[in-house]
């Protein structure tokens, strides 16, 4: 890695571990350089400080020059005040610190140690598990020097693609440098995680991104409920003109599968091998329709009735109800303590359920199942909604399919520890849903299946990654246990307040996110990066397919792209 051979921006001149660092910066710095967001670093006396910065302001000597400041036209009076007089002041948040390991060892002000050498040298050659980055405990000394953070310094921290020891991959840039920032991605897949930000930002493109990564690095198997039908094929992107990018499917032709409730929509966009997914009657619980009760317009009565009717008739309860004539229902309400009213309200309101083309009376095959072989066998999952893609059908058919995948890996979680036999440990699931905040709102979130999958964490190996641009609509509990979070720009102060619920040190970084562009650029905070940073988000082009698709990958019509598919379906049993 490269030495530190940039000049100091600037000193500390106040501060608290609390508050964070006020730094004056140089008379040769402008303060024009300096952007909320960028990373710098604080050289002490016996250790490094990671930093970001969090505020510019400025600042002068003499109240006297603001009351009489100098003319537009006089530029040489305004070069003599400038440094002295006038100067530019940052505010840094620390947010790790290196020490150095030898006692005796003291950086100068240049970078450079007593013995000549960088004070980067004692982990330059180091691998990122061998550098000890600690939390920080407190500050550096009045009038340590402030540097531009090197290649040296973003490796230290946040590790390089290329590291054999761990599953990194590089989700962008910072914004002012040309070098790869790294995520963990088997720590991203741990926790359940969240992309958020307001319409337009780009959270569809960051998530292709890093689902991409997760299938490159094999870190986790996913699952992705495609509500937009962005994911799976090439989907339209924003800008002038027609333009595609390509989709999961495409970059991995042999370990994507995609599952459809409307065969005739994906078949129109060009999809023709796509798997059709039907859903019955039985397989729809209470809980379910709990869920989706005010998309139905189900009252607290009606649900109450349902459950006198599931008492009767078991999981066929819908399908019997659907049947039933007016004398039907007013017999079995004299003999099972039923309202009429209430069954004869929920009869019509579940009727509206054999408009979705997906509903069947009964399915002779399992496809629930079928997702579950494709999931066990290492094979990505994309479930498309096509013309199905209303928020009814989207919350019915999501919390279904994922309630029974759920119920399976806690089987399986509770055979692998009775066993403690490697060969049987489920394969890590991530969960992709949109429209985060129907599932977990406070009101819902304890009838889902996903509420308490955020709850459990990885402890049945099944994690989420949440795509909303309502953050201040999830429950609060729910926010605190979402490890990483991907922030793209966000206005509303309620969805900034929600970001920073549960982290450490979040009031620093508002303003941080407040000032994010609205395309293109991201926060990135929690338990995948060691330390919050602002990036520039990887493009999603023809370099990035080259980069990150199959090693074997090349560009195919759609003929060679579904023989492909179907040859690994074939490996498959299918």
């Amino acid at each position: 890695m490269e030495e530190q051979s940039s000049s100091p921006l600037g000193s500390v001149v106040g501060g608290s571990l609390t508050e964070g660092l006020e730094i004056r910066l140089h008379p040769d710095v402008s303060v024009e350089q300096m952007r909320v967001g960028k990373f710098l670093v604080v050289q002490g006396t016996r250790s490094r400080f990671f930093c970001l910065l969090t505020d510019v302001s400025l600042g002068t000597s003499s109240s006297r020059i603001l009351a009489d400041p100098p003319s537009p036209q006089d530029d040489l009076l305004q070069q003599v005040l400038a440094g002295s007089s006038t100067y530019g002041t940052v505010e840094l948040s620390p947010m790790l610190m290196f020490t150095y390991p030898e006692p005796g060892q003291k950086p100068s002000q240049q970078g450079q140690t007593e013995n000549g050498k960088s004070p980067l040298a004692s982990y330059q050659a180091q691998t990122s598990t061998d550098i000890e980055l600690l939390p920080v405990k407190t500050i550096p000394s009045h009038f340590s020097q402030v540097y531009e953070a090197s290649e040296a310094d973003f490796r230290a921290v946040f590790g390089w693609e290329d590291d054999p020891t761990r599953k990194n991959f590089s989700v962008g840039q910072p914004l002012d440098m040309d070098v790869p920032v790294c995520m963990n991605l088997e720590t991203f897949v741990e926790r359940s995680n969240g992309i958020f930000g307001k319409s337009g930002t780009g959270k569809s493109f960051l998530t292709r991104l890093l689902l991409s990564g997760i299938i490159r690095q094999q870190a986790a198997v996913n699952l992705i409920f495609d509500m937009h039908s962005e994911y799976g094929w090439e989907a339209i992107q924003e800008g002038k003109g027609v333009n595609t990018v390509k989709g999961l499917r495409q970059l991995f032709p042999g370990q994507v599968e995609i599952y459809t409730l409307d065969p005739e929509s994906t078949k129109r966009r060009g999809v023709n091998d796509a798997q059709p997914l039907y859903l019955s009657y039985d397989q729809i619980t209470i809980e379910d329709l709990k869920l989706v009760g005010p998309e139905l317009g189900l009252s607290e009565a009606a649900l109450d009735n349902a459950q006198i009717l599931y008492s009767e008739f078991g999981k066929n309860w819908i399908t019997q109800l659907i049947t039933m004539s007016n004398d039907d229902i007013q017999e079995f309400c004299e003999q099972r303590q039923g309202h009429k009213g209430s069954i004869s309200a929920l009869q019509r309101k579940l009727m509206r359920l054999e408009k979705l083309n997906y509903i069947r009376s009964a399915c002779p095959h399992n496809y629930i199942d079928e997702i579950l072989q494709s999931l066990d066998a290492g094979k990505h999952v994309v479930v498309e909604f096509g013309s199905q893609s209303n928020m009814l059908s989207y919350m019915l058919a999501t919390n279904m399919i994922t309630r029974r995948i759920h119920q399976s890996y806690v089987k399986k979680s509770e055979d692998f520890l009775q066993s403690k036999d490697p060969a049987l440990r489920p394969r890590q699931l991530v969960i992709t849903i949109e429209e985060a905040h129907r599932f977990l709102d406070p009101a819902t979130v304890q009838q889902t299946i996903f509420g308490t999958i955020a709850r459990e964490m990885r402890k049945y190996f099944v994690t989420l990654l949440v795509v909303d641009q309502r953050p201040s609509g999830i429950d609060p509990e729910v926010m605190s246990q979402v490890g990483t979070r991907v922030t793209c720009l966000l206005n509303d102060q309620k969805d900034i307040d929600a970001i920073f619920t549960g982290v450490s040190g979040g009031a620093n970084l508002r303003s941080v996110l407040a000032k994010l562009d609205s395309k293109q650029q991201a926060l990135i905070l929690g338990h995948a990066v060691p330390m919050p940073v602002v990036v520039r988000t990887r493009p999603f082009d023809q370099t990035f397919y080259a980069e990150i698709a199959d090693p074997d990958w090349q560009e195919m019509d759609d003929n060679e792209l579904f023989e492909a598919a179907d040859a690994a379906r074939t490996d498959l049993g299918f």
